[in-house]
């Protein structure tokens, strides 16, 4: 354990996490009074940010007395203690660099002259590159918020694993039966994930396979056409095998644009259409300049329809391998009609219960890991959730790929029974599209 310090927290960091003041072990936090103003803006809404505004002025509300403003209110045992900071102070050094006195350059101010008075080491802690930069300029220490940031993002570099020089008698069996092969007849099987997708390479032969941790058995994975869409390479076979497990409640497929994760998603939730009462698909909206979606013209489904459209897609482009005409056509056609096939926008699930879905969320590189959290809490009896995202697109300012909300369940959901990901490398919507995405 390391010398106590101070930290000040930007808004961002609050917005982001709401319980983040508990997460600094002994070290004390401070809040700049502007802090509290701004919150105040973001406390009307649905989305996240919104939510999380209003929980942390509860909890404010919970702790307060007069020693959060003076002597400091406790956090509870093994924390430090809470200051809200209201004798703001705005020193000729920031009045000289930073003359306009917006909400950020207050927010510096207060922790300039906290660490000018005070013997402990003085952090401002904030996810705005910009505000960190300015901080540094004055010789402010500063900090990202790491606390649900992913160190180890290998997993995001490759699409599976290949195990060499593999038994061929092995092999021969998973092609021979569809009983499987035990997973402690393996050399390499304390490196194998619950639910790992992997390719096995003997000196004749190779065989795609999965790791069943129900049976704990290696099963052959073969290449399974749904819904006119046939998987074109390993990955996408993979992807395909874990969404068609109903035993697998939650799947993660992560991979650029082009590689066929919505595509993926979609079809195999058509093609098990008769297990589950509804199929939703939803994705966060990111707003236009930050204004909420009520400012939109139209009603609620004009206002999300531009950023829904992807989906629908994804949806024509299914319609289109079956020559829009067949039985699966009539099926999607009658399951819009009646509402059980669902695309709509990702505020409006909130607070509800979602029993015997198949769940598709995508972009969800885009949420933060509580905004995943909440999802998946929404998960009543027989749902299926699967989040889908690209970690190298990421439109929300105070992300990024290792703070993002479908790495974070990623990380803390690898090694559970009932979880699975599959990460797409190889682009297959076209040509230009993988040579954009290599060379651009």
């Amino acid at each position: 354990m390391g010398a106590k310090k101070n930290f000040v927290l930007d808004t961002n960091v609050i917005l982001h996490d709401h319980k983040c003041i508990y997460n600094f072990e002994e070290n004390d936090i401070y809040i700049p009074i502007v802090v509290l103003e701004e919150l105040d803006k973001f406390k009307k809404g649905n989305e996240q940010i919104n939510f999380n505004a209003r929980e942390f002025v509860r909890d404010m509300d919970n702790i307060a007395d007069n020693d959060l403003f003076v002597k400091g209110a406790s956090l509870g045992a093994g924390l430090g203690k809470l200051f809200v900071v209201t004798n703001e102070e705005y020193p000729p050094e920031i009045e000289k660099s930073f003359s306009e006195r917006i909400p950020d350059h207050r927010i510096l101010a207060a922790a300039f002259c906290l660490k000018q008075r005070s013997k402990l080491k003085t952090i401002l802690v904030t996810k705005d590159i910009n505000l960190r930069l300015k901080a540094k300029s004055l010789g402010v220490f500063t900090e990202d918020y790491i606390n649900d940031k992913v160190t180890n993002m290998d997993i995001f570099e490759k699409a599976f694993n290949t195990f060499d020089n593999v038994a061929p008698e092995i092999i021969d069996r998973l092609y021979a039966s569809q009983e499987g092969v035990p997973i402690n007849e393996f050399d390499f099987s304390s490196d194998i994930e619950s639910n790992e997708c992997f390719l096995l390479k003997s000196n004749r032969a190779s065989v795609m396979c999965r790791y069943n941790p129900f049976d704990n058995k290696v099963y052959r994975v073969e290449k399974e056409k749904i819904f006119g869409i046939e998987p074109r390479n390993a990955e996408q076979a993979f992807a395909v095998n874990v969404l068609l497990d109903e035993n697998v409640k939650l799947v993660a497929l992560t991979g650029r644009s082009g590689t066929g994760k919505t595509l993926l998603a979609f079809a195999s939730a058509l093609q098990q259409h008769e297990n589950y009462k509804q199929v939703l698909l939803a994705r966060p909206i990111v707003a236009l300049g930050n204004k909420d979606l009520g400012y939109l013209p139209g009603d609620a489904m004009d206002k999300v329809s531009p950023y829904m459209q992807p989906l629908f897609d994804n949806l024509n482009v299914i319609k289109h391998n079956l020559n829009y005409q067949g039985k699966e056509v009539r099926i999607i056609d009658e399951m819009q009609k009646s509402n059980q096939l669902v695309i709509e926008a990702l505020a409006y699930i909130r607070g509800r219960s979602l029993s015997e879905t198949y769940f598709i969320v995508d972009e969800a590189q885009n949420l933060t890991p509580h905004e995943v959290k909440t999802i998946i809490t929404r998960a009543g009896e027989g749902t299926k959730i699967i989040f889908t995202g690209d970690i190298q697109q990421i439109d929300s300012p105070y992300l990024d790929n290792q703070s993002n909300g479908l790495v974070y369940m990623i990380d803390r959901m690898k090694g559970q029974d009932i979880f699975a990901h599959v990460n797409l490398v190889k682009g297959e919507r076209s040509y230009l599209s993988e040579l954009a995405a290599n060379l651009l």
